[in-house]
């Protein structure tokens, strides 16, 4: 039986003053969470989403990430899931270790013809979609010293839409195929100002609808997208735009992130 009522979330037990728009832009992707995307059923989806916490405390994700070699080290994934097993060595990888991951790694679990248990490339960024939001959310909680918030049960146990943009091509950009930064008159012209956008967000654009939730988290965990570029620009935030660039770059380092 589907379920008729939709999971929201709350930050009632955070005992200090907190802005509205961070449970209300969670709450968008748990909803998000209860309906199919574009690869993945409700359910599946919800499994990538409980996955990703699943991965904070797998024995053999603890043990790559102090190897010198990650891919040396062997074993299986601790998975309470259903998933298949190159979906649950993606979230976990993902979750816990991407500054190292190959285009290799990424190529091996490639296949683009469907004809063995692989991903194409539009379901591996729809699951880098569904990691990278789990663990601005969950990264949220931790901060604030709350657990992490109930995940969500499926609504819609309809199919996903396949959907795959019509521009989306190949580039020396990146291993995956994106949309051009051109977008205007196309049905992804949402996804940012034609021709204003770094491949951090066209990264995804296989999948546009992954892009539409980074940008809605991104626009209350840092800036909106179309103000990222104006230099001096802190959208009222308590803190002003050049402390939010030193703590952006401190996590950043620490994280290892490329950009």
């Amino acid at each position: 039986m589907q379920r008729t009522n939709y999971r929201d979330v709350n930050y009632d037990d955070v005992t200090y003053s907190l802005r509205n728009d961070f449970a209300e832009s969670h709450t968008r992707f748990w909803h998000r969470l209860q309906q199919p995307g574009s690869w993945f059923t409700s359910a599946e989806r919800i499994a990538i989403a409980q996955a990703t916490r699943d991965a904070r405390h797998c024995p053999l994700c603890q043990q790559r990430k102090q190897a010198l070699s990650p891919r040396a080290i062997t074993g299986t994934h601790l998975n309470e899931t259903s998933l298949r097993t190159p979906i649950i060595d993606v979230v976990h990888t993902i979750a816990t270790d991407a500054s190292r991951i190959t285009e290799s790694w990424y190529q091996a679990h490639l296949n683009k013809n469907q004809t063995d248990n692989r991903l194409n490339e539009a379901e591996y960024i729809e699951i880098v979609g569904t990691v990278v939001a789990m663990v601005s959310i969950d990264s949220f909680a931790d901060a604030l010293g709350i657990s992490h918030r109930p995940l969500p049960e499926p609504i819609d146990t309809s199919e996903p839409d396949y959907y795959v943009p019509a521009t989306a091509s190949v580039t020396d950009d990146a291993w995956v195929p994106m949309l051009a930064k051109e977008n205007a008159d196309t049905p992804e012209a949402d996804l940012w100002p034609s021709g204003k956008t770094g491949n951090v967000i066209r990264a995804m654009s296989l999948v546009p609808n992954e892009v539409r939730t980074l940008n809605d988290l991104s626009a209350v965990h840092y800036l909106p997208n179309a103000k990222v570029r104006q230099h001096g620009v802190d959208a009222g935030r308590t803190l002003n735009r050049s402390q939010m660039e030193l703590v952006a770059g401190r996590v950043s380092a620490l994280n290892a992130c490329y950009y």
